[in-house]
């Protein structure tokens, strides 16, 4: 039973493995990502500050989705703006949180500089999750799963957002922490 026990893997095996596939895939490719990539696979305290960064991502996604699907459904606002909404509502979030948690030696430094810098990265994170969200939608889950599909399209947006974030502002907004 005990060896059993020794072979299911750790939270921490499922990240790094998760991290490992990334390092291997095309995304890992990308400088910044491979280089983000690299410093959580090989190092316990950043893989924490990792974890971190994602759930707060978690909770974002939740502001995101319950957001969107709020704008979408109950006000009849389309998809662009609604996404373009919940996204910077997440954002918002997602800068506090990790500014107070995931990166709390961050409060040492001047939130004029480091606001901006988080912004420019979620900019052109939203211009990636438009891409993504607005081109699933329309070629792929719109046409296979109706008036909801949007969501899945938006979960797969969410994803790829999250490693050009965690990436760009790991080596840029929170450099040196």
């Amino acid at each position: 039973m005990s060896q059993r026990l020794a072979r299911i893997p750790s939270m921490a095996d499922l990240v790094c493995g998760g991290i490992a596939l990334i390092g291997r895939s095309p995304l890992g490719r990308i400088g910044p990502v491979s280089r983000a990539v690299n410093r959580v696979a090989g190092n316990p305290k950043e893989l924490v500050r990792f974890v971190k960064f994602a759930l707060v991502g978690t909770l974002g996604a939740v502001i995101d989705f319950g957001l969107l699907n709020l704008l979408v459904l109950a006000f009849d606002i389309q998809k662009v703006w609604a996404n373009t909404c919940s996204f910077s509502a997440a954002v918002a979030s997602n800068f506090t949180w990790n500014r107070l948690w995931s990166f709390p030696e961050s409060r040492h430094r001047p939130i004029k500089t480091q606001l901006p810098q988080f912004a420019l990265v979620n900019v052109i994170g939203l211009a990636i999750n438009q891409v993504v969200f607005l081109g699933l939608d329309s070629y792929v889950f719109g046409p296979l799963f109706g008036r909801l599909g949007y969501n899945l399209a938006k979960a797969i947006a969410i994803i790829i957002v999250l490693f050009w974030n965690y990436g760009i502002n790991r080596i840029w907004t929170y450099k040196g922490l």
